[in-house]
């Protein structure tokens, strides 16, 4: 994806530096950050100075295509973020991985789904991925049915020590992937996962 994407109700652009506020807001809700990291909103000063210049850093040094791309609803602006990178999450061995994060307003209206499911299409159509991956914690069922509902199975569920464990931990994290769907004599096959 190199410059805008198209769902029926999201457009997925670039970060520029002018969406800090909008990504402040997002980073610093507790409900958003309440399954990564720490747990803890993140503090503006973080945004703007490390995570906001990391993300436009992305569209120079990951291959073309990749990166972490703002979400807006159409005639409601800013609504939250979805990624596409070459895997690198805790636990994960290779793939291109999805994720997303969306302000509380957004959430279960079907805009994860709908923005997961363009991901998973954009990997495969246009990044020639072989395998989309995701991970997420065990406790967070919002998430997992979302990963679900964009065609990925759950893999495996796995244990990583952390510095600082957030409530739920102890149930591990989640695996899930999808494997680039095969080509059979009379048409294509369903998506497969392994």
């Amino acid at each position: 994806m190199s410059g805008v994407a198209e769902t029926a109700r999201l457009r997925l652009r670039p970060f520029t530096v002018a969406d800090a506020d909008s990504l402040a807001a997002l980073h610093g809700d507790p409900r958003v950050m309440r399954f990564l990291g720490d747990g803890r909103p993140e503090p503006r000063r973080v945004v703007e100075t490390a995570t906001l210049p990391a993300l436009l850093s992305e569209y120079r040094t990951l291959p073309p295509g990749h990166g972490c791309f703002a979400a807006e609803e159409r005639g409601a602006g800013f609504v939250g973020w979805f990624s596409l990178r070459p895997a690198a999450s805790a636990g994960l061995t290779g793939g291109t991985e999805i994720g997303y994060r969306l302000l509380p307003a957004a959430w279960g209206r079907g805009l994860a789904t709908e923005g997961a499911r363009a991901l998973v299409r954009m990997a495969f159509a246009e990044l020639g991925a072989e395998r989309v991956v995701a991970t997420t914690m065990t406790v967070n069922h919002g998430s997992r049915r979302v990963l679900e509902k964009a065609g990925l199975k759950h893999v495996r569920t796995f244990f990583l020590a952390w510095p600082e464990y957030l409530p739920g931990a102890e149930q591990g994290d989640v695996e899930y992937a999808l494997s680039r769907p095969v080509r059979e004599s009379g048409g294509a096959s369903p998506l497969s996962t392994r």
